[in-house]
């Protein structure tokens, strides 16, 4: 089956992810190819259970819980009890009108007992909010809906029993207003959304990193410049070390500076270390999906290249989702933030007046990752693109990031020895 996957973070009042939601769409007959006999063959088919059985769910929620959604046809018939999936991570996302099918209601009991937690999309008005709680771990309200705020003061006092989890959060202002909750967890764009005004004083350590992005965003840039500028600061010194030895495991190539360094890995692999490392290093005061989804969004630009015919701009287009939320790391409006960093025109304009090139493809990935399937077909269709190529460059570009996580893990690692032999010594 030709499939659309997406995750979407679910963050708690502190602005930690909690969890993440599968989301999942059938491309075909999204775009008009299959018929609605279908529907039920597709309901018993369970294409997002079965990609959480194949690859698990790390590639989607990391270390994190992942909410699924499950219909009342795959209840009855058994799942997820009938496929190889752990509990452990998994929250099974029932809708609220499975509560009036007495056969699948009392599948949730087996759940239950088999070690699944469960969540209910939408207030339960089917049954009592006392049995509710003994049965749901999660309630799932809208903020979109035109009973939300009834039923938000409904749910108050219920909500030490159970967890509430606010979907659809459009903007920080409304983060602010329904974080309050005890416990609550929140969903939407409020993450992401641009800032039009913010500090214009930036740390030391930032700027200089700042302008090594410019430096290495210069068409053609000087390694002895981009040397001079990592060697003022030592995190970026540790760091390029750590990344240079990671590609030299045996150490059979001695390095003794950071000219050394960068001449050795010369301007591509450069680019590309700086690029990552300045913006981990400076997303580590901001919520750490931000970091996470302006690599995922630079890899899966990079990923969808070749599908726009575009494979002599993958460098850009990796830049370009690198930076997309640039201005929220820095909190600062996006234009001034692009000046900071000295991008190239064409960057600049895709991500400040969504034009050129490379804007057609940060529509897509920004309509992909929030689970806007309607605008992600009419772009796929505009620039004819395969659903399963699309769905894969979004796959790898998550796999890309696990693999990024667990070296600089590794390296951690392999590092914290060396510090303690050299103490003792």
């Amino acid at each position: 089956m030709k499939l659309f996957v997406s995750s979407v973070p679910f963050f708690d009042a502190d602005m930690t992810v909690h969890a993440y939601r599968m989301m999942t769409q059938d491309g075909d007959k999204l775009l008009g190819a299959a018929e609605d006999h279908r529907m039920l063959g597709g309901e018993l088919l369970a294409p997002s259970l079965e990609f959480v059985q194949n690859i698990g769910t790390e590639p989607f929620a990391g270390e994190s819980d992942l909410f699924v959604e499950i219909s009342k046809y795959q209840l009855l018939i058994g799942m997820p009890l009938n496929m190889q999936i752990p509990p452990e991570r998994l929250v099974c996302i029932i809708d609220k009108e499975t509560l009036t099918d007495n056969a699948a209601f009392a599948k949730l009991g087996i759940l239950q007992r088999r070690g699944y937690r469960l969540a209910i999309e939408g207030f339960p008005r089917a049954i009592s909010m006392d049995t509710a709680v003994k049965v749901f771990d999660y309630v799932l309200l809208s903020c979109k809906d035109e009973r939300f705020n009834i039923e938000l003061k409904e749910i108050r006092p219920f909500i030490f029993k159970t967890r509430l989890v606010i979907t659809d959060v459009p903007d920080m202002e409304s983060f602010d207003k329904y974080s309050g909750a005890r416990g609550v967890l929140l969903s939407g764009n409020f993450y992401s959304q641009p800032i039009t005004k913010g500090n214009i004083d930036i740390s030391p350590l930032k700027i200089n990193a700042l302008h090594l992005l410019g430096q290495i965003n210069l068409e053609s840039f000087d390694l002895g410049e981009a040397a001079n500028i990592i060697e003022r600061d030592p995190a970026l010194s540790i760091s390029l070390l750590r990344f240079i030895n990671a590609m030299n495991p045996d150490r059979s190539r001695k390095i003794d500076s950071i000219r050394n360094a960068v001449a050795i890995l010369g301007q591509n692999e450069v680019k590309k270390w700086a690029s990552i490392a300045i913006s981990v290093g400076m997303g580590e005061d901001r919520p750490s999906e931000i970091t996470r989804l302006s690599l995922i969004r630079a890899k899966f630009a990079e990923n969808l290249a070749p599908a726009f015919e575009m494979a002599l701009k993958s460098g850009s287009l990796f830049i370009s989702g690198l930076f997309s939320l640039l201005d929220v790391i820095l909190q600062m409006p996006l234009a001034k933030a692009i000046d900071e960093v000295a991008a190239s025109s064409e960057i600049r304009e895709a991500l400040l007046e969504g034009k050129g090139q490379l804007s057609e493809v940060l529509k897509l990935i920004f309509a992909y990752e929030h689970a806007d399937w309607h605008n992600t077909s009419l772009i796929m269709v505009r620039n004819r693109i395969d659903i399963e190529e699309l769905s894969q460059a979004f796959l790898d570009s998550l796999h890309w990031y696990r693999q990024l996580l667990d070296a600089i893990e590794d390296e951690t690692d392999e590092e914290e020895p060396e510090e303690a032999g050299e103490a003792e010594g």
